[in-house]
């Protein structure tokens, strides 16, 4: 008979070394599932992931970041409206006179007493046709033998060409309206009956985008960005060719420029070449390539930060206090401060209330900063803490006197949100020149629609060889 050994007992600092990492491998395992959780729980309203990545099973409860502003829905006192109204002189009058006596069944002739006109016009756009203009260029010789040509218009020298309006709306539709080249060569085929094909759009964009960078604009533009007090940036990803590129946006009130390179960093801001020549107050949402333009005064997003708050808060319990919360409540409350101000024609906030705000928003990001474990969840929103409490000054910067900094970056999210637009409509560009065309032309089109110029006027003076340009402030 063969008698197994009993295993050896195991000390009891064997066992209490046993049970510490245990402990530590649960406490890892609970911080990643803790982590994993946060990311599913992302969203358009807590990230700044947009509406459109949101689970279509699983859709956030709308919530406005904004808070509630008091009034009602709907247009507000004082706001223009656009309802289709009569004009004093239309281009053709029809009357309809009654031939009969609805009662006696007589005959109206032109005896019978006219009493009231009801008049009723109706709005329409008649058929349009393309029409072929032939510009023959006459040569004579003269007596003398010497042969003389007549000067035929300007740019017209193939035997056969599109004239400026179909360059204009092709470059509408297809940069103004992000149709895809063959969807605009269709439309035009449809609603004019001119027969292009995808590859004259694209003949015809590049001759647009060429004319936007000979005329001189996007240089106006740069300088009209640099000069101003304040501007926005902002950069998003493009699909090029099925590599990423990244659109770079600087913009302001008056001018817009968006320009495209393979790199989102600083090379990809040179490249734009607004930055570094910049000496006003810079508005964007704290990634670090920004803060290394010292000669620029910084402004941080608090919509951008607002986001991330509600991420760090939305993992606390309900009813439970948190850092977050606070710093989110105080934020807008110190909006509103300047809200309110602005309405009663004010310069600066109320100080007491001012500094009272300030005061709850400090405390919430010093307490927030010192919060420990939690993981690397835990981690990441102590470095929020923290950028809040370091670059306080930054975030509050739309509290300065004249309130001419905004409380967030949303001028230059709307720049960079035509890119994506233009993106899910016709899908990624196919070459880096062509994605450059593009936003040379978009670049051109925003800043003319910031001057009151309609997107087609300033098209059609582009086409004709005598471009839109702005006006510098002197």
């Amino acid at each position: 008979m063969v008698v197994v050994p009993e295993p050896p007992q195991p000390t009891y600092e064997e066992l209490a070394s046993l049970v510490v990492e245990l402990r530590s491998a649960l406490d890892t395992a609970l911080a990643r599932i803790a982590d994993l959780e946060a990311q599913l729980k992302r969203n358009s309203r807590n990230s700044s992931k947009p509406p459109s990545s949101d689970s279509p099973f699983v859709k956030p409860t709308p919530k406005s970041l904004r808070g509630r502003s008091g009034r009602k829905p709907g247009g507000q006192p004082g706001h223009e409206g656009r309802t289709l109204m009569r004009v004093a002189r239309p281009d053709r009058v029809i009357r309809h006179e009654p031939k009969r006596c609805g009662g006696c069944g007589a005959g109206l002739g032109s005896n019978a007493v006219e009493i009231g006109v009801d008049a009723r016009q109706v709005f329409d756009i008649p058929k349009i046709t393309v029409k072929v203009v032939e510009h023959r260029v006459v040569s004579r010789r003269c007596g003398c033998g010497v042969i003389s040509t007549g000067a035929g218009p300007a740019g017209v020298t193939a035997v056969a060409s599109y004239g400026p309006n179909v360059a204009a709306i092709c470059t509408y539709l297809y940069a103004g309206q992000f149709l895809s080249k063959a969807r605009t060569a269709d439309a035009l085929a449809e609603l004019f009956g001119t027969p292009l094909s995808a590859g004259t759009v694209a003949s015809l964009s590049v001759r647009m985008a060429g004319d936007v960078r000979g005329c001189g604009v996007l240089e106006q533009i740069r300088a009209g960005i640099s000069d101003a007090e304040v501007a926005h940036f902002d950069e998003t990803g493009l699909r090029v060719d099925a590599r990423l590129q990244w659109v770079h946006s600087a913009s302001t009130t008056k001018f817009s420029l968006l320009t495209v390179h393979p790199r989102r960093g600083v090379k990809g801001i040179e490249h734009a070449g607004v930055l570094s020549n910049f000496t006003g107050v810079a508005v964007h949402d704290a990634w670090s390539p920004y803060d290394t333009y010292t000669g620029a005064t910084h402004a941080l997003c608090n919509a951008h930060v607002q986001r991330e708050l509600v991420a760090v808060f939305d993992q606390v319990p309900e009813g439970e206090w948190s850092w977050a919360r606070q710093a989110h409540d105080a934020l807008l409350d110190l909006k509103a401060l300047v809200a309110e101000a602005i309405a009663a024609g004010c310069r600066v906030v109320e100080a007491g209330a001012r500094d009272t705000l300030i005061g709850r928003l400090r405390s919430a990001t010093v307490l927030g900063a010192r919060i420990a474990g939690g993981g690397r969840r835990g981690a990441k929103h102590r470095a929020l803490a923290r950028r809040l409490r370091d670059r306080q000054a930054d975030y509050l910067r739309f509290l300065d006197e004249g309130f001419a900094v905004p409380w967030d970056n949303n001028a230059a999210e709307r720049e960079v949100r035509m890119v994506k637009i233009r993106q899910k409509v016709s899908g990624s560009m196919r070459t880096l020149a062509g994605a450059r065309d593009f936003t040379a032309i978009r670049s051109y089109l925003a800043t003319a629609v910031k001057h009151g110029v309609r997107f087609i006027d300033a098209l059609t003076m582009l086409a004709e060889r005598r471009p839109w340009l702005p006006a510098l402030p002197e």
